[in-house]
């Protein structure tokens, strides 16, 4: 009887231990797949990189109505962009500034684009040897084919940075003038980097920040502030992204899973996250700017865009953001009938 009750827990024992290697196995090949770090950091330190497993090195390079290349970025369609095409392709006045792990050289695409780099980082190059910044400055790229483009590096070749470090970014970027700031960044909350973060708010500039992948409702930062627009990421059926924070503090959502765009070494590739849901907005955010104009003489515009971006979003269900999922077309359309309201 007793040998039988040793093979019994023994049994038991081996089955909890293939359950759990199992369920191991699948977790991490989620997390392969689909967990794309929002940011390049997560609470100040590396987080899992993981989702660019997909690579297309020719893929085309035009963005019109008729292009098939818009069937592989899906959320260019999803969010407006091509009907918001038809009055603004954004403005090579506009400037904006991709805080992330740089901006690689060889995309001829987007290499045409950057006016200026600055690297906060201790690597010796201002490049992008990690993926992220490139993925991101691309999908801004595509929706404001116009803009021009900032190339700051704030996280290493690791994907690491510190508030500190963002927030020196961050002022860099509003002195040279940017409009717009994209932040697909998360880390702990500083004093250094709400300071940095209200700065940009008063000088007329407006940040985007990623809300994070923390697949629930607790703050990220600097998205939490009050002076960032806050963004979490759905999928192809106007679903919450998996991964993706929310909660009544996130201000938008936008397109966050399987989104395609340029890579390093001249590749094009997919990942998913609030990071690509952050770009998304920086776009817009591009395109509204193009358009809009001081309607309340404050000698400063980054509020209507904001009012823009966040009045103008399509209600979805069962997404906890405070507005709804962006729409490029119908913000500036909204843009341009309140100067003649």
């Amino acid at each position: 009887m007793k040998k039988l009750e040793y093979l019994t827990v023994s049994l038991t024992l081996i089955a909890v231990i293939v359950i759990a290697v199992l369920l191991h196995g699948v977790l991490l090949d989620r997390q392969g797949v689909l967990a794309h770090d929002y940011a390049s950091v997560y609470d100040s330190a590396h987080v899992e990189n993981s989702d660019s497993a997909s690579y297309d090195p020719t893929p085309q390079v035009t963005y019109s109505l008729e292009d098939s290349y818009l069937v592989e970025r899906w959320g260019i369609s999803k969010i407006g962009a091509p009907q918001a095409w038809q009055i603004t392709r954004g403005d090579q006045a506009v400037t904006v500034a991709v805080l992330d792990t740089g901006i690689s050289k060889d995309n001829q695409c987007l290499a045409d684009k950057v006016v200026s780099e600055v690297n906060f980082t201790d690597s010796p190059t201002n490049d992008d040897l990690y993926g992220h910044g490139t993925h991101m400055a691309g999908t801004i790229a595509a929706i404001a084919p116009e803009c021009r483009i900032m190339n700051v590096k704030v996280a290493d070749d690791r994907g690491r940075c510190e508030p500190s470090v963002v927030a020196r970014g961050i002022i860099w970027a509003v002195d040279k003038g940017a409009e717009v700031i994209n932040i697909s960044l998360a880390m702990e909350a500083s004093k250094d980097l709400e300071e940095a973060v209200s700065y940009a708010w008063s000088q007329g500039a407006i940040i985007i920040a990623a809300a994070g992948n923390k697949g629930r409702s607790e703050p990220s930062y600097p998205a939490f502030y009050s002076n960032c627009l806050a963004v979490a990421g759905t999928n192809q059926n106007n679903s919450l992204a998996l991964l993706s924070s929310y909660g009544d503090w996130v201000d938008v959502a936008a397109p966050g899973f399987n989104i395609y765009s340029e890579l390093p070494h001249n590749q094009y590739g997919y990942k998913t996250g609030t990071s690509s849901a952050g770009a998304h907005v920086s776009g817009i955010a591009v395109l509204v700017f193009s358009v809009t104009e001081d309607s309340n003489s404050n000698n400063k515009v980054n509020d209507e865009v904001r009012w823009a971006i966040e009045n103008s979003c399509v209600p979805i269900t069962g997404v906890d953001v405070e507005n709804g999922l962006v729409n490029a077309f119908q913000a500036v359309t909204k843009t341009i009938s309140s100067h003649s309201s």
